[in-house]
């Protein structure tokens, strides 16, 4: 499989979900891609730097036009609804099906710019049925016609996709089947469902759950832009877990009081406990759904977190969430301070805070103790950011030669940190991410740091 990397001016489809914006944002810190240009038909909900928005419907000619006039060469659309609480039918058929024709039909032709295409899919291709094999490969057909109206935009939106992969067979097309998501940022119909003090669960039925966290879902899609890779994959944690084993790590009551039979009564029951739940998801707690990730992680990547795991980080969030989100508002586009802050020679640019998961240092150093304190690792730290220490150290209260709490912030929230810690910190907190974490998007930001370190120490 040729993985020789091509992509260089990328156009994100869908800027204003959140997979967008966080595929935007990892990005904007390779400096290898010199363009990222997003289009939505409302503004980005994530802060950036260098992405450039362009507020825009779904129609092919306007999308070709930008297409062509920055010579975009990838196009990662990420538009997919995969769960149907969030519109009505016919808008999510409008989004995924039409949308999905007028963004190809802006990537073909023989004067197109346009050498790869990267789909964010979903595993509701396959649906959930009780005869299903154990896992699914990416060669397999749907056992039964799709039956829900989501299922079938998915299985239409795909056909569409290879359609297109024949027509143009000069240009790269990478469909990607995600699993359920989970992370502190997702809001679906199963965050909110495992977010119940008490789960209800149908009676007589414990299905196989298999999760992908949000960072990995991000991953997998950044993956994509910097391999060459045609086809379709599967994007899944490895291992499956039964729903009362999910709820057991979760820490919660599992209450099996739904009835069996009828997906009506089984949905009227949810929204009295206080969940809408999706009637993709109805499938899912009667018989679940295992991938086969194997030809994915063939590709070279590798996934920060199993299904187990991603489970036990939503379980952290849900006890850490009150302390986490105390004070802070999400953030906001504004067209006009962003041109301000992006173009104005008044503004000081040291004083601009990073676009990627703009944290404050405080924030995060509360964060680490919050997370210490919850764990029993509750020694008084000293690892303030902006506190001086001596070469080569990162303080008291380190785990595994990282600060206390370093392994559990999210990539975004170690970008943010890392121009507030001391220089001589840096070579050291690269060595540990490269042999823990192992999370490119840091990496490459310390050795950005450095870089810039060695150039202005000439």
């Amino acid at each position: 499989m040729d993985q020789e990397r091509t992509s260089r001016r990328v156009l994100v489809t869908g800027l204003s979900t959140y997979w967008g914006g966080r595929l935007a944002q990892a990005l904007e810190q390779d400096p290898a891609v010199e363009t990222v240009i997003g289009i939505d038909r409302r503004p980005p909900k994530v802060p950036l730097e260098r992405t450039e928005f362009v507020q825009v419907s779904d129609s092919h000619s306007l999308i070709r036009r930008i297409v062509d006039a920055a010579e975009i060469d990838t196009v990662v659309d990420t538009r997919l609804v995969v769960d149907s609480i969030v519109t009505t039918p016919r808008r999510a058929h409008e989004n995924n099906v039409i949308g999905t024709m007028n963004v190809l039909a802006a990537c073909g032709g023989a004067d197109s710019p346009v050498r790869k295409v990267v789909f964010k899919s979903s595993a509701h291709y396959y649906g959930a049925e009780q005869d299903d094999p154990a896992f699914f490969t990416e060669e397999m057909r749907r056992p039964h016609p799709p039956r829900t109206p989501i299922e079938r935009d998915v299985v239409e939106a795909e056909a569409n996709l290879r359609e297109f992969a024949e027509k143009h067979p000069d240009t790269i097309v990478t469909t990607l089947r995600f699993a359920n998501g989970l992370g502190p940022d997702v809001n679906t119909s199963h965050t909110r469902y495992l977010g119940l003090p008490a789960i209800p669960t149908i009676l007589g039925f414990d299905p196989r759950y298999q999760f992908i966290h949000e960072d990995d879902i991000a991953g997998c899609l950044q993956h994509a832009v910097h391999h060459d890779l045609p086809g379709v994959f599967n994007c899944a944690a490895d291992g499956v877990l039964a729903l009362s084993e999910v709820i057991g790590l979760l820490g919660k009551a599992n209450l099996p009081v739904l009835p069996p039979l009828g997906t009506g009564i089984v949905a009227a029951q949810l929204r009295r406990a206080g969940v809408r739940v999706s009637s993709e998801m109805l499938g899912l707690l009667r018989f679940g759904r295992g991938l086969d990730n194997r030809r994915f992680k063939a590709t070279g990547y590798r996934y920060r977190y199993t299904t187990r795991e991603t489970v036990l980080k939503l379980r952290e969030h849900q006890r850490l969430h009150p302390l986490m989100r105390q004070g802070t508002g999400p953030y906001r586009y504004e067209a006009a301070v962003e041109e301000f802050l992006r173009f104005s020679p008044s503004v000081r640019k040291d004083n601009v805070s990073p676009g990627l998961g703009r944290v404050s240092p405080r924030q995060l150093a509360e964060l680490r103790r919050a997370i210490d304190l919850l764990e029993g690792e509750g020694a008084p730290q000293n690892t303030a950011p902006g506190d001086r220490r001596p070469s080569g150290e990162l303080g008291t209260g380190r785990r595994n030669g990282a600060p206390a709490g370093y392994d559990d912030l999210d990539a975004e929230e170690v970008i943010a940190l890392l121009p507030s810690l001391d220089p001589a910190d840096l070579p050291a907190l690269r060595a540990h991410e490269e042999s823990h974490a192992g999370r490119e998007s840091v990496v490459r930001a310390i050795d950005g740091l450095l870089a810039v370190q060695g150039a202005t120490s000439r």
